[in-house]
């Protein structure tokens, strides 16, 4: 039966005797926010001489809470047994200002050990253990209290079948050699959750954005990096602050004045009429390192043969060693790779090593 936990104290009675590693997730909501809004934090640990994991439900809603789970999210001495857990991550330092270390992603163990890529936790607790878990309350209201017996038993079994899988994954990655791989990526995970911020270029990620000339790109720029701040600080979803198509259109033909800007505003149903004056400002006002805007129409000019040359090699190592599709390099880091000539971080550590044999000749061939 799982422990449900509401005060600081009763809490860190169940961490008197530091375990060497707990399961850990979250249930979150983030429909009307940026940040993902905890709503239930779910904790297994260990306890010697039982076979059983203790389960601890934990609110988060309760004053308190927050500040307890912090120095145990940062003990590094106790590993955080999760499944992929990036938004976990995230609603985690926005609500303890931290992010959890160190981590055991047994989503990425899987991906790692040549299970599969992007495996959801059911369908691996199935494959690993041959449990099957019921699918219920996926999409449950989870601020709401008390919470039914239903959802406290499928939240329980988010972290009731961690250990067992972190102990078959870790078998498998030893037995390959590859559990070097997983503590790179990991700690790779940590880092970019802990220097998770707005995108410098995020106009990269939106294919309207291929069609505008340089200068309507850079004006692109400045709108989404002005809707990223005023959402964060807000706390709103960047669709409501001002949506992609409104940005778009403003880019690429730019009011004149600010009543021309209004105009444009008034005759949009989502715009966000009563923000025309920072709107305004955001688009008017050149950015310091808007010189060095990339530019998002290089997809159309790319060497689509050189691309697909590097994607079949990757295939091929991939092929080699074992590994599921999209694991080793994604399309992204490929063209990231081609486009800028230096290896991203994300193709660095143990994934340089794999791929530069492969690579290396096709990126030094004549032609590029």
């Amino acid at each position: 039966m799982p422990a449900w936990i509401d005060t600081p104290a009763a809490l860190l009675a169940h961490f008197e005797v530091k375990p060497a590693r707990i399961g850990l997730d979250t249930e979150f909501i983030r429909e009307r926010t940026y940040w993902p809004q905890l709503a239930l934090v779910q904790i297994a640990i260990e306890r010697a001489g039982e076979d059983e994991p203790t389960i601890l439900l934990v609110d988060p809603l309760r004053p308190g809470i927050a500040a307890a789970l912090a120095p145990i999210l940062a003990d590094t001495a106790i590993l955080k047994v999760v499944h992929s857990p990036s938004e976990d991550l995230v609603a985690f330092k926005h609500a303890c200002g931290l992010v959890p270390k160190p981590l055991f992603d047994t989503q990425q163990a899987a991906a790692l050990a040549g299970i599969g890529s992007g495996l959801g936790y059911q369908k691996l607790v199935e494959q690993l253990t041959g449990v099957t878990l019921a699918k219920g309350e996926t999409r449950s209201d989870w601020m709401r209290r008390p919470l039914s017996p239903s959802q406290l038993e499928y939240a329980a079994d988010d972290v009731r079948h961690l250990f067992a899988m972190h102990d078959a994954l870790t078998g498998l990655l030893e037995q390959l050699g590859r559990r070097q791989w997983l503590d790179e990526d990991a700690a790779r995970t940590v880092i970019n959750a802990e220097n998770e911020g707005p995108e410098r270029w995020p106009h990269l990620s939106m294919r309207s954005a291929q069609f505008l000339d340089l200068p309507a790109q850079r004006r692109l720029v400045r709108l989404l990096r002005w809707r990223d701040a005023y959402a964060r600080d807000s706390d709103k979803p960047r669709s409501w602050i001002l949506d992609n198509e409104l940005a778009v259109a403003l880019a690429r033909q730019a009011p004149a004045d600010r009543e021309a800007l209004q105009r444009q505003l008034d005759a949009h149903p989502k715009a966000p009429r009563k923000l025309s004056e920072p709107l305004w400002n955001a688009l008017s006002t050149p950015l310091a390192d808007e010189d060095q805007t990339p530019d998002a129409g290089i997809a159309e000019t790319r060497d689509k043969q050189r691309l697909r040359q590097l994607q079949d090699a990757v295939a091929g190592r991939s092929a080699a060693l074992g590994l599921p599709d999209g694991v080793l390099a994604s399309r992204r880091w490929l063209e990231a790779l081609l486009d800028h000539g230096e290896w991203p971080d994300a193709l660095s550590g143990w994934r340089r090593e794999a791929l530069e044999p492969a690579l290396g000749p096709l990126l030094a061939a004549p032609g590029r």
